[in-house]
């Protein structure tokens, strides 16, 4: 069995829970997938199962993609990921499918998505600078200030937050519990927030460091005082 799935983000929601608390939660399309390759430790050095999300609209692959699906007799996919396979489950075989199945009710799970793009952004909204003085005169409201030392180093170190491209990176949100599992839909709802804008593409995966379930705890009742 493997650990993880390639879906999409449809939006968020919020459901009422078992204790009458609303959450907020976001509605995750995973799969179906489809089985492309096996990687093997023998061959590849490594285990490890490469999937392909399965779409309504067909995908047009270029001539050496085409002939990496036509090995595996599977129509080709937009999107493809590898995942690892679970200790001591066994991996399925190419062509089969990969579904939402995978996951239960109350599991914790990673999601990696990207985040949305903001183009070319200052330091006070890429890097949360506080800005400089607000009153008359001031001629640095949003300015990033000293960014090296004129004598010595005499340049700019690597590494100096300034402004730039900000958005479209790799982000992990660790621990996310799932909600709810819709089999027939390929539905999956997990509470909390995912990165990326609605329709993008996400990867599930069952939680690397899960935490435990957090429990309740008892509040001893004050002692009475003597009278």
């Amino acid at each position: 069995m493997v650990n993880g799935i390639i879906g999409k983000k449809m939006g968020m929601t919020q459901l009422f829970l078992e204790d009458g608390t609303l959450a907020p939660a976001t509605v995750l399309k995973a799969g179906p997938c489809i089985v492309v390759q096996l990687k093997s430790a023998q061959a590849d050095g490594y285990e490890a199962v490469q999937i392909g999300l399965v779409e309504e609209k067909p995908a047009k692959p270029t001539k050496p993609l085409a002939g990496h699906y036509k090995k595996a007799n599977v129509p080709p996919t937009r999107m493809c990921r590898e995942v690892g396979v679970a200790k001591g489950g066994e991996a399925p075989k190419t062509g089969e499918q990969v579904l939402c199945s995978i996951f239960n009710t109350g599991e914790r799970v990673d999601v990696i998505g990207t985040s949305k793009g903001h183009g070319f952004q200052g330091v006070v909204k890429r890097h949360h600078f506080r800005g400089g003085g607000k009153s008359h005169g001031s001629m640095c409201h949003r300015a990033p200030g000293s960014i090296g030392g004129s004598s010595y180093p005499s340049r700019v170190l690597p590494g100096m937050r300034a402004a730039g491209h900000m958005g479209v990176d790799r982000v992990t949100v660790r621990n996310l519990k799932v909600l709810k599992i819709d089999t027939e839909n390929n539905l999956i709802v997990v509470r909390g927030a995912v990165p990326g804008a609605a329709g993008g593409y996400v990867m599930i995966r069952k939680a690397v460091a899960a935490k435990p379930e957090p429990k309740p705890q008892l509040q001893e009742k004050p002692k009475k005082g003597k009278k």
